[in-house]
């Protein structure tokens, strides 16, 4: 029996599209030798998650991402379809993370299986987790920052309007001219300058001869101490200490009414009889003064052309007394003594 050829071109196109719709699902992911359970998660959003996504558990690739479809009437959440090998235990205790592949933005859905008080069959939506990437935490890092900066070159750009670069200029221009100002100060005034550089070097060479002398200095009181150290000071402390203890004693030796200078010091007796003495001595010359011929009379002949005493009005007063010894050194008249 010969087989026509359109029938020979319809089987080849009947063979075309089974190889072509297995082909497609194979490179959608799909084992075609495996059975699989589908399950469902609800994320906020997938950004980087692609159909035929890897789904892994501990590393390792046990599905993939089916389809996944908005939901509008759930705040536009997306709903994510995962066909999961029938031979992984999922149950409702079983987190679908949405994670980082890598670091440019790749996602896959990795599986975090606990202790299930149930187990699914498949149908059942999965408790959903969604990680955030290093390039998520970048970039909510870096919004705020490139918001600033932009604002600041906003503020920049306002700033170096026409006045301001007006203003520039002249202060680029003046800079300059004080600049040149400055380098003209400089050249007309080079003498001083060299003059004040070798009065600098003037003085350079003065401290360091002063420091050599003060290391002189430092070296003379070093073998001064050394020669300190060496002295026997413990026989001169000792001396020293006896020498205070004799004075401490004499001190409270005068301070007690023993002895003869303690009781000058300390009697009040001394003091009184003195004062009483005093005043007696002071009534008796007033008295004395007040009446001379009570206490000295007496009257001397005048011998060779003397004065005599009786017509003075002291002894002192005598103009001389002759054949005699001074008359204030006589007790008496009797007492004159000739020559």
């Amino acid at each position: 029996m010969r087989i026509s050829k359109e029938v020979k071109v319809a089987l080849l196109g009947v063979v075309a599209l089974v190889a072509l719709y297995f082909g497609y699902l194979f490179l959608k992911g799909s084992d075609l030798l495996s059975s699989t359970n589908t399950y469902y998660v609800n994320y906020e959003s997938v950004d980087g998650l692609m159909v035929s996504g890897n789904v892994v558990l501990n590393g390792i690739k046990v599905g993939t991402v089916k389809n996944m479809t908005i939901m509008p009437d759930q705040n536009n959440q997306i709903k994510v379809a995962l066909s999961v090998n029938k031979d992984i235990r999922v149950g409702d205790s079983t987190i679908a993370s949405l994670t980082s592949s890598d670091l440019l933005g790749g996602k896959v859905i990795t599986l975090f299986i606990k202790p299930n008080s149930k187990l699914y069959n498949g149908g059942e939506t999965l408790i959903s987790y969604q990680q955030q990437s290093i390039t998520d935490m970048l970039t909510a890092k870096a919004m705020p920052v490139l918001g600033t900066i932009d604002s600041t070159l906003l503020k920049l750009n306002s700033f170096f309007n026409e006045d301001a670069k007006r203003s520039l200029r002249a202060t680029v221009l003046n800079t300059e001219a004080t600049t040149e100002a400055v380098r003209n100060m400089l050249v007309s005034n080079q003498r001083n300058i060299s003059a004040i550089t070798a009065n600098m070097a003037q003085l350079t060479s003065s401290l360091r001869q002063t420091e050599q002398k003060f290391n002189r200095l430092a070296s003379n009181l070093t073998e001064i101490t050394d020669t300190l150290k060496n002295v026997p000071l413990n026989n001169t402390m000792r001396e020293l200490n006896a020498t205070v203890a004799e004075a401490q004693t004499a001190l409270q030796k005068l301070n007690q009414n023993t002895g003869t200078v303690g009781r000058l010091m300390n009697d009040d007796s001394l003091y009184a009889n003195m004062n009483g003495s005093t005043e007696s001595l002071n009534a008796l010359l007033k008295d004395f003064k007040a009446n001379p011929k009570r206490y000295v009379h007496f009257s001397l002949i005048q011998i060779g052309g003397g004065t005599k005493v009786e017509k003075a009005e002291n002894v002192k007063a005598a103009t001389k007394v002759e054949n005699a010894t001074i008359v204030e050194q006589a007790g008496k008249i009797d007492e004159v003594e000739r020559k």
